[in-house]
């Protein structure tokens, strides 16, 4: 960017902003949506930003919420400074161009994430026709935390006054406020899904990408004694919000990381969640969120929203391969895996049965993408579809030939591919020290779908029905068939993913622990 020049000043709501050129694009970076959620706002819903005189340079990313050093892919310590609910946009035209807007919310396991990771460069998709919005909202304790007197969700709440920002100010940078898109993946798939059963989001997106929707909600009980368990950590046990909320961001951070590094230590009162890298997920609390997105969906909430949602065919093969243990995965481990996550109490049983040449490592990677990942993702097509909607559903197929090409299709490789940013660190992970062509011909293929999507063209294929199910299997060449994994949708079939609730750990409870 060091020949970048100023753009000419925009007006929103807020003050006048101006950013910078970039080849043909002009880039805003670091506006204010909302208030610094400090001082007497800690803990508490996000407030309006306040106005201010003058032109405000929007040239960088604002601070990274405060988040976890041991969650997630990117654990990191936070820049200096507390402006951390902003937006960043990038447009291909600030004049009256109306064109349809994407607005994508990080993952990270609801603990870690921010918008100024190279990998979320919205140049390649703004390329294309389309206004793009990144924002940055608070995760961990500070987002989803359950304190007595806080609102729950603080970071889906972050989420929805993003939008009724782009809502109010995207149509002075070229975007069409009546066409917006908002899109995610991972944590921020599951935001997505959660936005479409809020009250609070109803109106402000007329579509919805949601990639790789994790099934991990949780109730209020098991959200408030998670809390509760976070201010004893403080030292403040019984506190309410407003005693939390006079620690500072760093003392709950680190209490927080406290926690999920003695996750497994409770595994008799939080079940399959002290076997999760995070005790955070979005909190059917009744008020803020009233229900799953499944049963929201399904009763009819959104329906007049549109659906593109799927998932990647070895989701789980990403954090084997981080820990190590690909490949390395006991049978005694693959069993304990099956009981605890799988369908029922017969689960490991009939997985064996339905997957008879699968070894341990495989069965283990399968039980556990399919219940964080594969399952709950396609139930939320079938859903939204039951609910009079209209869905489309993807599978990413295509084997990235990162990690000596075992990373096959892994959580997150959708990323760089929709993004474009295949020659980011982070695409590496996934790709190797060489760009394939055939990573660059998806990556076309995908890009080309989400703004068409967002358009409002369609992605480019047929829409997920109860009896077709037809799913765009994203590979090299891609096809549309229907829903490739259906030896585990058959074993998942009829289960219900309730919200997440205090008691026992299903595999210590079921026969053969």
């Amino acid at each position: 960017m060091t020949d970048a020049t100023p753009t000419a000043p925009i007006r929103t709501a807020s003050g006048r902003v101006r950013g910078l050129t970039q080849g043909a694009l002009s880039v805003f970076r670091g506006i204010p949506y909302a208030q610094p959620p400090a001082g007497s706002l800690h803990l508490a819903a996000p407030e309006p930003a306040a106005t201010w005189d003058g032109v405000r340079d929007a040239f960088a990313f604002g601070p990274p919420p405060p988040q976890s050093l041991v969650g997630g892919l990117t654990g990191r310590i936070a820049a200096e400074g507390e402006d951390w609910l902003t937006v960043n946009v990038w447009s291909p035209d600030v004049g009256a161009a109306r064109l349809p807007v994407l607005v994508y919310i990080y993952g990270g396991a609801y603990v870690t994430g921010s918008t100024d990771g190279p990998h979320y460069d919205g140049s390649a998709l703004a390329a294309r026709g389309a206004v793009v919005v990144t924002l940055n909202y608070r995760v961990g304790a500070e987002g989803f935390g359950v304190f007595d007197d806080a609102p729950a969700n603080r970071g889906l709440l972050d989420q929805v006054a993003a939008l009724r920002w782009v809502r109010e100010n995207i149509a002075a940078f070229g975007g069409d406020p009546d066409r917006v898109t908002v899109f995610g993946e991972s944590a921020g798939a599951g935001s997505v899904a959660a936005l479409l059963a809020m009250p609070s989001a109803a109106g402000l997106f007329r579509r919805a990408v949601a990639q790789s929707v994790p099934g991990t909600y949780f109730s209020l009980d098991l959200a408030r004694d998670i809390g509760a368990r976070i201010a004893e950590r403080l030292g403040a046990p019984g506190a309410g919000a407003a005693q939390v909320a006079a620690y500072a961001p760093k003392s709950l951070r680190d209490a927080t990381d406290d926690l999920i590094r003695a996750l497994p230590a409770y595994a008799d009162r939080w079940g399959r969640v002290a076997h999760t890298a995070t005790p955070f997920g979005p909190v059917v609390d009744g008020e803020v969120l009233p229900a799953t997105p499944w049963e929201a969906l399904a009763g009819g909430a959104a329906r007049d929203v549109e659906l593109l949602t799927g998932h990647n065919r070895d989701e789980y093969r990403l954090f084997t391969i981080m820990a190590g243990r690909y490949g390395k995965t006991t049978e005694e481990e693959a069993a304990e895996a099956l009981r605890r996550f799988g369908p029922g109490p017969d689960a490991e049983a009939r997985y064996r049965v339905a997957y008879p040449s699968a070894g341990p490592t495989d069965l283990h990677e399968l039980v556990l993408s399919d219940w964080l990942f594969r399952m709950p993702t396609l139930r939320l097509a079938e859903a939204h579809t039951a609910g009079g909607g209209t869905s489309y559903a993807y599978e990413l197929y295509w084997q990235a030939p990162g990690a000596g090409g075992s990373m096959g299709a892994c959580h997150a490789l959708d990323v760089p591919l929709v993004f474009g940013t295949l020659d980011s660190d982070f695409a590496g992970l996934f790709l190797g020290a060489e760009v394939p062509p055939a990573a660059r011909a998806l990556s076309e293929e995908m890009g080309t779908a989400w703004t068409a999507f967002a358009a409002g063209e369609g992605p480019g294929w047929a829409p997920f029905t109860a009896d077709g199910r037809a799913t765009r299997v994203l590979d090299a060449p891609s096809r549309t068939a229907s829903y490739p994994e259906e030896v585990s949708r058959l074993l998942w079939e009829g289960v219900d993913f309730a919200p997440l609730d205090l008691g026992p750990d299903p595999a210590a409870t079921q026969p053969g622990a």
